[in-house]
C-alpha cells in the first residue's frame, strides 16, 4: 500500500488566511462605499419641493379626535395624486435632456444622482398612493392616476385661461397707445404737406419751353419785318 502523505496545515493556513483577509476588506470596502454613497445621496438637495399634498393627507389620515370623514380624505388623496402627475410628466420631460448633456459632460454625477433620486422618490410614492386608493375601494387605484391626470390638464387649462385674461388688458393698453401713435404720425404728415408751397406753371410757360423758348418767337417778328419790305 502506497502510505498516506501528511498534509502540512501550517502551508495551507498561509493562503487560507490571504483570502479571509481579502474577503474581509472587500466586505468592509463594500460596506463603506454603500454607507457613503448612501451619505452622499441624503446630502444632495432634493429635486423636487416638499410634497405638501402628500403631507397633508398624511396629516388628516392620522387625525384621530376628530377622525376626518372619508370623502375629505379621497380629496386629499386626490389631490395628491395630482401633484404626482405633474412631477411625472417634469421627470419624464427633463431625463432626455438630461442624458444629453451627462453624456457631453456639460453637468456633474451629483445632478445625475439627484434625478436618479427623484425617480425612485416618485416610483415609490406612486405605489403608495395606489395601495391608498384600494384601501379606501377596491380596484380605485388602477383609475385613480387617470382621474387625477384629467384633473391636472384641467388645472393647466385654467392656468393658462387666468394667464391670457391677466395680459389682455396690457396688450389693450399697448394697442390703444399704438394705434394713437400711429394716428398722431399720420396727422403730422398731413400738416406738413399742407404747409409746402406749390410751383404752378402757366400753359404759356410751358408751350414755350417744349417749343425752343423765346428764340421761336424771335424768329416770328424778324419774319414779319422782312414782309413788310416786300
Amino acid at each position: 500500500m502506497w502510505p498516506i502523505p501528511s498534509i502540512d496545515w501550517l502551508a495551507l493556513t498561509i493562503p487560507i488566511a490571504y483570502l479571509t483577509i481579502l474577503i474581509g476588506s472587500l466586505a468592509i470596502f463594500s460596506s463603506l462605499y454603500r454607507k457613503r454613497k448612501a451619505a452622499s445621496a441624503a446630502a444632495l438637495e432634493p429635486w423636487f419641493p416638499p410634497h405638501l399634498q402628500r403631507n397633508i393627507y398624511l396629516s388628516l389620515l392620522h387625525q384621530e379626535d376628530p377622525k376626518v370623514p372619508d370623502s375629505i380624505l379621497k380629496a386629499a388623496l386626490m389631490r395628491r395624486a395630482t401633484e404626482d402627475i405633474h412631477r411625472i410628466v417634469q421627470v419624464r420631460n427633463a431625463k432626455q435632456a438630461l442624458q444629453v448633456l451627462l453624456q457631453r459632460g456639460s453637468v456633474g454625477d451629483d445632478l445625475w444622482q439627484r434625478f436618479q433620486h427623484a425617480e425612485r422618490e416618485i416610483e415609490e410614492e406612486l405605489k403608495d398612493v395606489v395601495t391608498e386608493a384600494n384601501a379606501f375601494a377596491p380596484n380605485w387605484g388602477q383609475i385613480i392616476f387617470q382621474s387625477a391626470s384629467e384633473m391636472a390638464q384641467n388645472t393647466l387649462l385654467r392656468d393658462r385661461l387666468s394667464e391670457i385674461q391677466s395680459t389682455q388688458a396690457a396688450e389693450k393698453e399697448w394697442w390703444e397707445k399704438r394705434k394713437a401713435a400711429i394716428q398722431e404720425d399720420f396727422m403730422k404728415e398731413l400738416d406738413e404737406e399742407k404747409k409746402e408751397p406749390k410751383t404752378e406753371r402757366s400753359d404759356d410757360d410751358a408751350v414755350l419751353v417744349e417749343g425752343g423758348g423765346p428764340a421761336v418767337g424771335a424768329g416770328r417778328k424778324t419774319g414779319g419785318k422782312k414782309k413788310g419790305k416786300h
